[in-house]
């Protein structure tokens, strides 16, 4: 009897609890929310990225790298900015320098006939004996040397005080020099001089631009003082043919243009047939002048410096330096940014912890229970 109650009351018992434990779950799951409230909750309490980056290691080492990557950033910003700064500096220096020293250019002008030179010979007590213009550079052989001869020269006397010493007054014959390079026209003067107790036998000649500014002056005096200042004399010796080849160049400044003649000549040693006597007492003087060439030398000064090119390069250095000023702004905020945010985490770590030290005992309670 006593096994009968005993095995009924221990299939009671098994019974009660089977039918008691459904109820239980029930009113702990009608009591707590369901069976899936203590994830939801632990899911509201800790945040997708505390969970992923809850590891203290990670995160440091994720800093780390953080701000060693935007202090290389930096670097490479300020490395940046000196380069451009130094490329401004040197694009202004270049264009100062190139400014203040101008280029040389020469170009040459071919021209078909020049307007007729001024030759102005200071003969002095030498005596003019022909003056004939010619082609094709060639000089008939000469017939009467030593005498007068006709010519077809236009030529005018001008007598002036000198430029640089005011009680010496010179005579210049003024001659109209050639003019068709083309067919290579020269002028060939002949000159004769007696006895003369100087050591040197010479004669005195400068060239000018043009012989028309003389013939249409009013004060020829004074035309012929500004010339003196402003070109250059050149001699030649008795006894010889100097063959005087011209070419002129025309020099542009910052202020005013000039134009100056250049010369090569070439001497040759006159054969004289004349008796002894007469070749003591009158010394010849032979002298040619014509063009070397049908062009015009024009010099200029020019400023290579370009202020468009220069301008052009300055914004683009200064866009390149506001592109890394941002650069460098966004970087500095990305850096508080990733500040704020592990000050945040570390400081959420400790609340986190406890919520889930009491999330876990009351599950071990439940079980218990």
């Amino acid at each position: 009897m006593l096994r009968k109650e005993t095995s009924r009351s221990y299939h009671e018992f098994n019974d009660e609890e089977e039918l008691q434990t459904p109820d239980f779950y029930q009113d702990n799951d009608s009591a707590n929310g369901g069976p899936e409230e203590p994830e939801e909750s632990i899911a509201s309490v800790l945040p997708e990225e505390d969970m992923v980056n809850s590891n203290p290691f990670t995160l440091f080492n994720k800093a780390c790298l953080k701000n060693v990557f935007t202090v290389l950033l930096l670097f490479i910003y300020l490395v940046l900015t000196a380069v451009a700064v130094f490329l401004a500096y040197q694009t202004i220096t270049d264009f100062m320098e190139k400014l203040s020293h101008p280029v040389m250019s020469v170009t040459y002008k071919e021209v078909d006939a020049f307007s007729p030179p001024g030759i102005a010979l200071y003969p002095g007590s030498a005596q003019l004996l022909s003056c004939k213009h010619h082609y094709h550079a060639h000089i008939p052989p000469l017939v009467t040397p030593g005498k007068p001869q006709p010519g077809d020269c236009v030529m005018e006397e001008v007598t002036y005080t000198g430029p640089y010493t005011n009680h010496t007054v010179k005579q210049a014959l003024v001659v109209s020099g050639p003019t068709d390079v083309r067919n290579r026209e020269l002028i060939f003067l002949q000159f004769s001089q007696n006895e003369t107790e100087e050591d040197f036998s010479a004669i005195t000649y400068m060239l000018f631009d043009k012989y028309n500014d003389l013939s249409g002056s009013v004060d020829k005096s004074g035309f012929m003082q500004d010339c003196e200042r402003n070109y250059s004399m050149v001699t030649f010796s008795g006894g010889f043919r100097t063959w005087v080849k011209m070419s002129l160049v025309k020099t542009s400044g910052k202020k005013n243009e000039s134009m100056e003649f250049r010369q090569e000549s070439s001497v040759v040693k006159y054969n004289d047939k004349r008796p002894v006597s007469e070749q003591k007492a009158i010394q010849l003087f032979f002298v040619v002048f014509e063009w070397r060439d049908p062009f015009v030398q024009e010099v200029r000064d020019i400023v290579t410096a370009n202020p468009w090119n220069t301008v052009a390069i300055l914004c683009g250095v200064f866009m390149a330096l506001f592109k890394a000023a941002n650069f460098a702004s966004f970087s500095v905020k990305w850096v508080i940014k990733i500040r704020k945010r592990h000050l945040r985490n570390r400081n959420r770590e400790p609340t986190t912890s406890s919520q889930r030290y009491v999330v876990t005992n009351t599950d071990i309670n439940r079980i218990e229970e």
